[in-house]
C-alpha cells in the first residue's frame, strides 16, 4: 500500500539493503554492444536511421558553424532520456527521468558550458542578444532584464518540463488504477481500455519529450555562436 501518491516514483528496489533504484538507468550500457555487430538487425537498421536523422536535423539547427561531430552530445542526450523514459512505462522500475535530480544534472551542466563559451568567446554577441532587434528606446532596460531572466531559467524549464511530464501521465495511471478494486468487472473491462489508452499516450509523450529537450539543447548551444 502506498503511503502517498509520489512513493510510485521512488519505489524501494533493495537486495540486502543495497538500493538499486538508479540501476534502470545504467542497463542501457548492456545493450550498446549490440550495434557492433558486424550485420545489423532490422532494429538496429531502424535505430540508426533514426539517429541519422537527428544528425541532419541537429546539424541544420546549428547553422553553418557546426563543428565535425557536434551534434553526437545531442544525439546522445537524446538516446539516454528516451531510454529511461521507456524504462519507466515498466511496471516496479524506477522512472529516473521524473526526478528533478536528473534531469537538471543533465540540463544545468550544457546551459553552464554554452553561457561560458558564448560570453568568453563571443562577448559583444551575446550581449547583442539581450536587445532584441527593433526594440524602441525606451523598453531597452527591460528589454534586457526580461532576456536575462530568460536565459537564468533556461535550464530550470528544461528540467521541470521534462520531470513533470513523466510524473503527470504516470500519476493519471497511478490514480486510475487504485480504483480498480472497488469496481465491478464492467468497469474493470472500461478501465483497463482507459490504461492502455493511457500508456500508448505516455509512450508518445516519452519520445516528444526527450526530442523536445535535445532540440531546445541544440537551440540554446546555436545561440551563442
Amino acid at each position: 500500500m502506498m503511503t502517498n501518491l509520489f512513493s510510485s516514483f521512488d519505489p524501494s528496489t533493495n537486495i540486502m539493503n543495497l538500493s538499486l533504484n538508479w540501476m534502470s538507468t545504467l542497463l542501457g550500457l548492456l545493450m550498446i554492444p549490440m550495434t557492433y555487430w558486424l550485420i545489423p538487425s532490422r532494429l538496429n537498421i531502424i535505430w540508426i536511421n533514426i539517429l541519422l536523422t537527428l544528425h541532419k536535423e541537429f546539424k541544420i539547427l546549428m547553422g553553418p558553424y557546426n563543428y565535425k561531430g557536434s551534434t553526437l552530445i545531442f544525439i546522445s542526450l537524446f538516446s539516454l532520456i528516451l531510454f529511461n523514459n521507456f524504462m519507466g512505462l515498466f511496471p516496479y522500475i524506477f522512472t529516473s527521468s521524473s526526478q528533478l535530480i536528473m534531469t537538471l544534472t543533465l540540463a544545468l551542466p550544457l546551459w553552464l558550458s554554452f553561457m561560458l563559451f558564448g560570453w568568453i568567446n563571443n562577448t559583444q554577441h551575446m550581449f547583442a542578444h539581450l536587445m532584441p532587434q527593433g526594440t524602441p528606446p525606451i523598453l531597452m532596460p527591460f528589454m534586457v532584464c526580461i532576456e536575462s531572466i530568460s536565459n537564468i531559467i533556461r535550464p530550470g524549464t528544461l528540467a521541470v518540463r521534462l520531470s513533470a511530464n513523466m510524473i503527470a501521465g504516470h500519476l493519471l495511471l497511478t490514480l486510475l488504477g487504485n480504483t480498480g478494486p472497488m469496481m465491478n468487472s464492467m468497469l474493470i473491462s472500461l478501465l483497463i481500455f482507459i490504461q492502455l489508452l493511457l500508456l500508448t499516450l505516455e509512450f508518445a509523450v516519452s519520445i516528444i519529450q526527450s526530442y523536445v529537450f535535445a532540440i531546445l539543447s541544440t537551440l540554446y548551444s546555436s545561440e551563442v555562436i
